[in-house]
């Protein structure tokens, strides 16, 4: 029986073998006949370790073809016809000569050159003037087939764009005015050093920092207040012209948290309500509504008092205050001072009348603005003084700037808060001055915006956290 398998799967396999240098085809057929005979996966195995053929008894077959290469010249006119273009982007610098701004973008085209160096719209739009949102066409040989600069000089909802473009063989420019796009972005960043430094690290534009300082400015003094480990989440406009973002436009919602306490704020516009009293031609006028930045709860951020006279800036951020040789410490007298450049713009922090504006001993140059209730402010050692005995002066108002007169002698501001003569805590009285809630008719549509600002915060809070 064992020499009877053994012969019939000698047999076998000589027929595969067959089957395989000659009919390739039938190889899956003899397998297959092969695993039928009874002999189980050891012989199966044992087949297939013996069906591999002898590389060297496979056929060879050569293929030969011959090419003809086309003349370099043709090859070389193939190649003339791909035309490409190269793109780049950048922003124009105060000091840029045609020269150097073409090479910034990458170009070295003495002919255009020429032409900006003689261009009047680029003279009086371009060279010498900062900040231009630049994007630049180039071809392959790094000429300038096309450049324009875009920018927003006003609020009016428009930005221009000039453009200068090469025609034939020459170069032609024009100025264009275009509506600018609003897009919205959420933000959100930790203090480690200064408010400046940390919307640097997040991306944030120095405007929409300066636009925070100025909506939390009756409840954080930027100047004195600020804590390591403060955070703050933001939600602003960004306004584009031809996709390009070219300035910030206004926060919408914001959220700080100084010395852990949290404080919020949202701009609403409260709609247009309508005067029922008739009026010339017997129709009704229709009042425009408040508009400003309110709590979550509906309360308005805008106070009777300012935190701080000086508004808050890049520049005043990181003034350190000096050492006073006269005094022996920057506090001994009464009041807040803050230490600024000279020149650094003071403001009122309420409406007034100017009670005085002169000289007067220590104070050096002084202003004394007397407000509703008996209370005065006071604004010494300026270098400046912009407004006169009597003059009335509204929140905000420039009424000079900082300086070093009289018993100073490095520029600061000193500032102080009197209420029937009596020295009061600043801060405390701005806090706590009134604030005017949203009306009744505007509650229901400002809660449900207040709803989609709390999500939005919430989302930019996790920015801030990483």
């Amino acid at each position: 029986m064992k020499t009877t398998l053994l012969t019939t799967l000698s047999a076998t396999l000589a027929a595969l073998r067959q089957a395989v240098d000659h009919r390739p085809r039938g190889f899956a057929t003899a397998l297959l006949s092969l695993a039928l005979l009874g002999g189980g996966a050891y012989a199966l195995a044992a087949a297939v370790v013996t069906l591999a053929p002898d590389v060297a008894q496979l056929p060879v077959r050569e293929v030969s073809e011959t090419v003809t290469p086309l003349p370099l010249e043709a090859q070389a006119s193939a190649l003339d016809l791909h035309r490409y273009s190269l793109y780049r982007s950048d922003a124009s610098r105060a000091n840029d000569t045609a020269d150097t701004l073409l090479r910034r973008l990458g170009m070295d085209d003495p002919q255009a050159a020429d032409f900006l160096r003689r261009d009047p719209l680029v003279h009086r739009h371009l060279l010498g003037r900062t900040g231009r949102q630049l994007s630049a066409e180039a071809s392959e040989r790094n000429t300038l087939i096309k450049l324009v600069a875009r920018w927003s000089p006003d609020d009016d909802g428009s930005f221009k764009r000039l453009v200068i473009e090469k025609s034939g063989t020459t170069f032609t420019s024009r100025l264009e005015n275009a509506s600018l796009t609003a897009s919205i972005r959420i933000a959100g960043a930790t203090i480690d050093s200064s408010l400046f430094a940390s919307a640097d690290e997040a991306g944030i534009p120095d405007a929409v920092a300066i636009q925070i300082a100025e909506i939390f400015s009756g409840d954080i003094d930027f100047h004195r207040e600020l804590r390591k480990g403060d955070r703050y989440s933001v939600v602003y406009e960004v306004l584009e012209g031809d996709g390009e973002p070219l300035r910030a436009g206004r926060v919408l919602s914001a959220e700080f948290v100084n010395g852990g306490k949290a404080y919020q704020a949202m701009w609403f516009q409260e709609p247009t309500a309508t005067n029922p009293t008739p009026v010339e031609e017997g129709r009704p006028t229709r009042t425009q509504g408040r508009s400003g930045y309110y709590s979550l709860e509906g309360q308005s951020l805008k106070r009777a008092y300012l935190a701080s006279p000086l508004a808050f800036s890049r520049v005043t951020s990181g003034f350190k205050m000096r050492f006073h040789p006269i005094l022996q410490k920057w506090t001994a007298h009464l009041g807040v001072d803050y230490a600024a450049p000279t020149g650094t713009p003071v403001r009122s922090v309420g409406d007034g009348l100017v009670e005085f504006a002169g000289v007067q001993g220590g104070f050096g140059n002084v202003v004394f603005v007397r407000h509703r209730n008996n209370h005065v402010t006071v604004y010494a050692h300026l270098s400046r003084i912009a407004v006169r005995r009597g003059q009335r002066v509204e929140q905000g108002q420039n009424i000079g700037a900082v300086g070093a007169t009289g018993w100073a002698t490095g520029p600061h501001l000193h500032y102080e808060f009197r209420i029937n003569g009596r020295h009061q805590n600043p801060l405390a009285i701005a806090r706590n001055s009134e604030s005017i809630p949203v009306s009744p008719a505007a509650r229901p549509v400002f809660n449900r915006l207040a709803a989609v600002t709390r999500q939005q915060l919430a989302a930019a809070q996790l920015l801030a956290a990483r």
